[in-house]
């Protein structure tokens, strides 16, 4: 029997953050660049590099409750964007897991029993749930961005909704202190879209183009790469070729975001992860949570067009990377009256060319 896929939502760079926020309107929405939110009861993250010893700036906060679970939960991805730590791996990436009660205690016992069968909500406060595996998943509730074909957008009027949002975030506080001497990079909200809205809009001309360089710089055949890297679209195992490894990983990773190269995230809990380049024992080794002690799911993962997005607000700062994969605890625990972020677990997967997604 088929598996279930299970449903990709996309993550697109939207309009700046204006302002600083603060309360629900701020850390209920999924950013990237700027200072971590904290959640009513937990105290922000602030990392420091284990390589160079200074603060981490915050690359993405993605808000994700989960149906069924009686959580505010929301996740930050930091990095280190000195020089000398562009390449320092795990150890100048850290990734945080926040959450507190959203719903009477009484009612958070009766939650907690469902949490073997989370699935993720939406990225914002109001937002539908994503359903099931046995359902199709909603539409997301934003006003959707399809490029030039106008006529393709969904009629959902939810732009007046998250201009209201935004409109509340500028009067419900003061501004966040800004620390001296953190890392900054320049915030925009990310807004979602659903992966299959962009089926229809594949165009493989410029992933081609894309490859072809990376080909003729490698030495490998074009031809020989298409025939043998994929083939056909339901066959999820790799053909043993003599083309060079992590060529046909590459193949398929372009195909995959072709229809929508700006994606900056892609956001799938317990789904299957988009390999950059042939996956390491990593990912069959994945470290339990230091909490439960339970096993960590794929979560969702940072996309090599937000490299060029992050932009310093100070410092000249930069990190480069070709994705980032972001695994966090399967039962998303969290004791009780606990009043820290939890640290969960990323892999780092490099460019195999620097020169692709500039």
């Amino acid at each position: 029997m088929a598996a279930i896929l299970k449903p990709v939502l996309l993550g697109l760079r939207d309009a700046p953050v204006h302002g600083s926020p603060t309360g629900p309107g701020a850390w209920t929405a999924s950013k990237l660049g700027g200072i971590p939110d904290a959640l009513p009861t937990v105290a922000a993250p602030r990392p420091v590099c284990q390589r160079c010893g200074q603060p981490l700036a915050l690359v993405v906060q993605v808000y994700c409750p989960l149906e069924g679970s009686p959580f505010h939960r929301l996740l930050h991805v930091f990095a280190c964007a000195c020089p000398g730590c562009s390449t320092g791996g795990a150890r100048s990436w850290k990734v945080f897991r926040s959450q507190c009660l959203q719903v009477p205690e009484r009612e958070a016992q009766d939650a907690q029993k469902q949490e073997n069968s989370l699935a993720a909500e939406a990225w914002c406060e109001g937002a539908d749930d994503w359903g099931s595996d046995t359902e199709e998943a909603p539409s997301p509730q934003f006003t959707l961005d399809f490029g030039n074909d106008a006529s393709s957008a969904k009629d959902v009027d939810w732009t007046a909704r998250l201009q209201d949002l935004r409109l509340q975030d500028a009067v419900l506080g003061a501004a966040h202190p800004v620390p001296p001497g953190l890392p900054l990079f320049l915030p925009y909200y990310i807004c979602v879209a659903d992966e299959d809205d962009y089926r229809d809009f594949v165009n493989l001309d410029h992933a081609h183009s894309l490859l072809r360089d990376y080909q003729q710089r490698e030495g490998i055949a074009m031809d020989q790469l298409l025939s043998q890297s994929l083939p056909n679209d339901g066959d999820e195992k790799y053909e043993k070729t003599i083309i060079k490894s992590g060529d046909q990983t590459f193949y398929k990773f372009m195909k995959r975001i072709a229809a929508c190269q700006e994606q900056i995230l892609r956001y799938s809990w317990s789904g299957e992860p988009l390999f950059l380049t042939c996956p390491t024992s990593e990912v069959t080794k994945l470290p339990a949570c230091s909490q439960c002690g339970g096993q960590r799911i794929f979560e969702f993962q940072l996309m090599p067009a937000l490299v060029s997005m992050l932009k310093s607000a100070n410092l000249g700062l930069s990190v480069e990377f070709g994705t980032i994969l972001v695994y966090t605890c399967e039962k998303s625990c969290w004791p009780p009256n606990h009043q820290t972020p939890m640290e969960e677990f990323c892999i780092i997967q490099e460019d195999p060319d620097e020169l692709l997604f500039k």
